[in-house]
C-alpha cells in the first residue's frame, strides 16, 4: 500500500476520481434498497449520487487538462489511511439507520481527503476545485444527518459525523484487541493447564500469551494506517490502545490461575471466559450493529473452537 504523502499530484486527482465513482455507486445502491420502504430517503440518496457524479466529471475534466487522457487506476484500498467499508449496500432489506450512518462517514472521509489534498497542491486551479469540493462534501454530511432527524447546523452535523468516525475507527481497534486477546489466548492457556495440572505454570503461560499477543496486535494496528485521511488519530496511540486491550482480554482468564488449587482456578477461569464472550457479543451489537444472536453465535463459536483446541492439545 502507498502512503498518501507518496502520491503525485496526478495520482491524488486520479484517486479522487475513483473515490467519487465508488461513492456514487454506493448511493445508487442505497437508493435502490430504500425505494420501496423509504422513498423520501431514497430520493435523497439519488440526489447525492448525482452530485457525486458531478464531482467526478469536474475532477476528470481538470485531470484531462493537466495530465492528459490516461487516468491511472488507483483505489482507496491501494492507499493507507482509508477505513474499511462493510458492504452494507448489498443487504436487503437495507437498514436506513445504518445507511445514513455510513453515508455520514463516507462524506467526512471525502471532505478530509480533499482538505489534505488541497494543502499539498501548488496548482491554483486544483486547489480551488478541491476547496470547492470540501464545502460540497460538508453539505452532504448535513444532508445525511438530516434524513431521519430534525434540521441541524452544518457545524453540529459535521461534529456529529466526526464523533461517529472516531467511534468506528478508534474504538473499534480496541474492541478488535479485546476480542483477539480474549479468544486467541484460550488455546495456550488451557493447553498448559491440561498438560501441567499446575496453576503457577499455567499462569506464566497465560501471561506470556497475553503480553505477546498485545505487542503483536499493537504493532499491527499502528502500522496499518497513519490516520492522515480518516482522522483516526495517531497510529501509535491507536496501537497502544489495541495492544493494551488485547493484553487485558488475555489477562482476564489468566489471573484466576493465581489460585493455587488448579481445579478451582480452572473453574473460575471458565466462568470468566463465559463473561468475556458475553461482553464482547454485547459490544459487537452495541457498536458494530451486529444482531445480538449473530454476535453471540460468532463469538461463542470461535471461543469454543479455540478452547477445545487447547484442551485437545494439552491432553495429548
Amino acid at each position: 500500500m502507498r502512503s498518501f504523502e507518496s502520491l503525485s499530484e496526478s495520482e491524488v486527482l486520479a484517486l479522487a476520481i475513483t473515490l467519487e465513482e465508488e461513492d456514487a455507486k454506493i448511493y445508487d445502491n442505497f437508493a435502490d434498497g430504500l425505494r420501496k420502504t423509504n422513498p423520501t430517503e431514497a430520493a435523497e440518496f439519488e440526489l447525492m449520487r448525482g452530485q457525486e457524479d458531478g464531482h467526478r466529471h469536474r475532477l476528470t475534466e481538470l485531470y484531462r487538462s493537466r495530465f492528459g487522457e490516461h487516468i491511472p487506476l488507483i483505489r482507496r484500498q491501494d492507499v493507507k489511511g482509508f477505513s474499511e467499508r462493510r458492504p452494507l449496500w448489498l443487504e436487503r432489506p437495507l437498514p436506513l439507520k445504518s445507511a445514513k450512518e455510513m453515508s455520514e462517514v463516507m462524506e467526512v472521509e471525502s471532505k478530509r481527503y480533499y482538505e489534505t489534498a488541497a494543502r499539498r497542491t501548488t496548482d491554483a486551479g486544483v486547489r480551488q476545485l478541491l476547496g470547492d469540493l470540501v464545502e460540497e462534501e460538508r453539505k452532504h454530511v448535513a444532508l445525511a444527518a438530516s434524513m431521519d432527524a430534525g434540521p441541524e447546523s452544518t457545524v453540529e452535523s459535521d461534529e456529529k459525523a466526526r464523533k461517529r468516525l472516531f467511534l468506528l475507527q478508534v474504538v473499534q481497534p480496541g474492541l478488535a484487541g479485546l476480542m483477539d486477546g480474549s479468544v486467541s489466548t484460550l488455546a495456550p492457556l488451557f493447553a498448559a493447564v491440561f498438560a501441567t495440572h499446575n496453576s503457577h505454570d499455567t499462569f506464566l503461560v497465560g501471561m506470556a500469551a497475553s503480553i505477546g499477543a498485545g505487542i503483536s496486535m499493537g504493532f499491527a494496528e499502528a502500522m496499518s494506517d497513519d490516520g492522515s485521511l480518516t482522522g483516526r488519530g495517531r497510529p501509535w496511540t491507536r496501537g497502544a490502545v489495541c495492544g493494551l486491550m488485547t493484553t487485558a482480554g488475555g489477562l482476564g482468564h489468566t489471573l484466576p490461575f493465581l489460585i493455587p488449587a488448579v481445579h478451582v482456578a480452572t473453574g473460575v477461569a471458565i466462568c470468566v471466559v463465559a463473561v468475556e464472550l458475553g461482553v464482547i457479543a454485547w459490544i459487537r451489537k452495541r457498536y458494530m450493529d451486529t444482531p445480538l444472536l449473530s454476535a453471540i453465535f460468532q463469538v461463542v463459536l470461535g471461543g469454543f473452537l479455540v478452547f477445545l483446541a487447547g484442551i485437545l492439545i494439552g491432553s495429548a
